[in-house]
């Protein structure tokens, strides 16, 4: 296919450690229901992408959710230079560019927007010809790096200024900085260090993680922290191991308020687990997912389908694997 011989060349000249993690990944069969979810809704993000670049439904219009849909393309090993959505991509990738500060390099006016749209920076660096691509990315990691240094938990949560903490913006940053890391940009180690110690001091006895405190755990935001602990290599820990247990015992759980955003971290914190608790989640998730994509390929949500949809295929991007964030 046109996506898959793309992106094993571009990324022969791109760093190593991004290029050995893509080129060998396993070459699993794709089961045909994914491929069909997924196509469906790649074809209508595209159909409602703006001339902007953005899209006009609910939170479609905020650089984080723009920055999970170009993801959503480029997880699907989308060419970015000359295939069909080429010009999806790049739009998007304008869009977040165009709405980053040129004093401080934010993007948006929220953490979380920084944190989506700073990612799809990076995974469309070094396979996308862009000439304010690299100065906007490094921007973007400086941003990040100089907001943690202002807050008294060593963490993130709304604003760069912000001197509170919690577990969903935190871990958002600490996934876009080891997306920075896996581009070639450079991350102070102590950088990543405090984020996880934040993040463990809100992980309760039974592996569960709190919003602010280890009160409270919810198995969306354990996913987040245990996603964090396996980027950085962190999983023989006791904590660890009592985090994916919490998760083992809710793979039948729905967020009832922000459920794709649970989907597509709990799809990355079970692949790097345990690829045999993933394989079952995931055929759990693709028959949920099939039996609610809306018939123009679309996923329904209160936050706007845009964000719905990229939302929902990414929890399915594990299934393809071109992502380096994806790989183990």
């Amino acid at each position: 296919m046109i996506r898959r011989s793309f992106i094993s060349v571009c990324l022969c000249s791109v760093a190593s450690v991004r290029s050995q993690g893509l080129l060998n990944r396993q070459d699993d069969t794709i089961p045909a229901q994914v491929d069909l979810i997924y196509e469906r809704g790649l074809r209508y993000l595209s159909e409602k992408q703006t001339a902007e670049g953005n899209w006009n439904d609910g939170a479609g219009s905020e650089p984080g959710v723009v920055g999970l849909c170009v993801a959503a393309f480029l997880a699907h090993g989308e060419d970015p230079n000359h295939g069909p959505y080429a010009e999806v991509i790049r739009k998007g990738i304008d869009y977040l560019i165009s709405k980053q500060s040129g004093v401080n390099g934010y993007i948006g006016t929220s953490m979380y927007n920084h944190a989506f749209a700073t990612k799809a920076l990076a995974e469309s660096y070094g396979v996308i010809q862009h000439p304010k691509l690299a100065k906007a990315l490094k921007s973007a990691v400086e941003l990040i790096v100089s907001a943690q240094k202002r807050n008294r938990s060593g963490a993130w949560r709304y604003t760069p200024e912000s001197k509170d903490a919690d577990t969903t913006v935190t871990g958002c940053q600490i996934v876009s900085l080891f997306a920075a890391r896996n581009a070639g940009i450079s991350v102070p180690d102590d950088v990543i260090r405090k984020g996880l110690a934040y993040l463990s001091s809100c992980r309760a006895s039974d592996g569960s993680y709190g919003y602010t405190s280890s009160a409270g755990g919810k198995p969306t935001l354990t996913a987040i922290g245990s996603l964090c602990l396996s980027l950085a290599k962190e999983t023989d820990s006791r904590g660890y191991r009592a985090s994916l247990e919490y998760l083992k015992k809710n793979l039948d759980y729905r967020d009832r308020y922000y459920p794709y955003y649970y989907e597509y971290y709990m799809s990355q914190a079970l692949f790097h687990a345990d690829e045999d608790i993933w394989r079952d989640w995931n055929n759990r998730n693709i028959r949920y997912l099939g039996t609610i994509q809306s018939p123009d390929g679309s996923f329904p949500g209160n936050q706007g389908q845009a964000f719905s949809t990229a939302g929902a295929l990414l929890s399915l991007a594990l299934n393809y694997r071109y992502l380096p964030i994806y790989e183990k």
